[in-house]
């Protein structure tokens, strides 16, 4: 497989963790950075300098001489490319237009944003729990009037650390759920040196994040029918979310109400042998071991767990019954990676693996 990919909003910090990603990815090949018309004309090296938020490695070479275009100029991007990630910061029913004119222009668009998230023909994807979702696309492109361009998202990048855990547990009638989330500053697109007031402190409110955090899973539990996603009816979830202060790695306090009662011994073994539905595909991003369970009661531990596997796996530790509800445990995932970027990444491989993004002709 050869894609010629391009990153819209390339400047921003999930857009430069994209440029690492696929700095030397198999499959992906970076032949277009976007950004907003201030960057446009600049080359990447020289539109990141002064921001470029990851002082351990150099922005990458392939494309630190690439001059930057215009995100607005669809046209001129879509001749490059056969897909692209979008990572924008715009208003949403901004994003949501730009996104759509990708679209119809016959670029695939594989979504950071939020903008497209409940859009009901649009796939909000964990490829290893709801890949299947990706067959509403069919549905998209008529509404669209397409025949290779739409738009996937990936979820909130708060969810990816307790929804995969939950998943394995369905069977259990997984009745409600309280969840309570530790954020790190990346979230924000902020670092230590950007946002100093964060050291030494805790922050008790994210925009939006509650609500993102309590709806969104419903839609990846949900269903097609009718040519639409439909939410599932539940879990009910009770979110509240936290900005804390480390660099990368959100991390998920969780209690669970089930219908029927599992043993610890179950819940374990159902992490432990859970199959993800994208195993056997051979995806250069996907985890070897999705869930991972450590007995150690002080783990996982933001520092020492949130790059295990690429910081495309999950961590979970801490079962033990819960006096209120029936169990309780803690999660962990790199919100910039599985959470973000990695995750967009780890979708397109997804789309393009199932035929859903194909080659242009030369």
């Amino acid at each position: 497989m050869n894609y010629r990919v391009g990153i819209i909003g390339a400047t921003g910090m999930v857009g430069q963790r994209f440029a690492l990603l696929l700095e030397n990815h198999p499959w992906f090949h970076v032949t277009c950075v976007a950004a907003s018309a201030r960057s446009a004309g600049k080359t990447y090296a020289e539109a990141v300098e002064g921001r470029w938020a990851f002082k351990d490695r150099p922005v990458p070479a392939n494309i630190a001489d690439l001059v930057v275009m215009d995100a607005s100029d669809v046209e001129a991007v879509a001749e490059k490319v056969d897909f692209v990630f979008c990572a924008v910061d715009m208003k949403k029913d901004e994003i949501r237009a730009l996104e759509e004119r990708y679209a119809k222009a016959e670029v695939p668009v594989v979504s950071n944003n939020s903008a497209n998230r409940h859009t009901p023909d649009v796939p909000m994807l964990i490829p290893e729990l709801n890949g299947d979702h990706a067959q509403i696309i069919e549905a998209q492109r008529k509404r669209l009037g397409t025949r290779v361009g739409f738009i996937a998202v990936k979820p909130n990048c708060s969810i990816q650390s307790y929804v995969p855990a939950l998943w394995p547990l369905l069977g259990y009638g997984v009745e409600k759920v309280m969840v309570c989330t530790y954020q790190a500053i990346s979230g924000a697109g902020k670092t230590f040196d950007t946002w100093p007031e964060m050291i030494d402190n805790v922050i008790p409110y994210i925009g939006g994040e509650d609500e993102k955090s309590e709806k969104e899973p419903l839609k990846i539990f949900g269903h097609i029918e009718n040519d639409e996603i439909v939410d599932a009816n539940g879990p009910v979830i009770s979110a509240q979310c936290l900005r804390v202060p480390a660099s990368d790695g959100h991390m998920a306090a969780v209690s669970v109400k089930f219908s029927q009662q599992p043993s610890e011994e179950d819940i374990r073994i159902k992490w432990d042998r859970f199959q993800t539905a994208i195993a056997d595909l051979d995806l250069p991003s996907a985890p070897k071991k999705f869930l991972n369970y450590f007995e150690d009661p002080a783990r996982p531990q933001t520092r020492l767990d949130r790059d295990l596997e690429g910081g495309m796996a999950i961590s979970i530790g801490r079962l033990r019954k819960d006096p209120v509800m029936s169990y309780k445990f803690v999660c962990l995932s790199h919100n910039t990676l599985r959470g973000a970027a990695g995750g967009g990444v780890l979708s397109a491989e997804y789309l393009c693996k199932m035929g859903y993004i194909p080659q242009k002709e030369a």
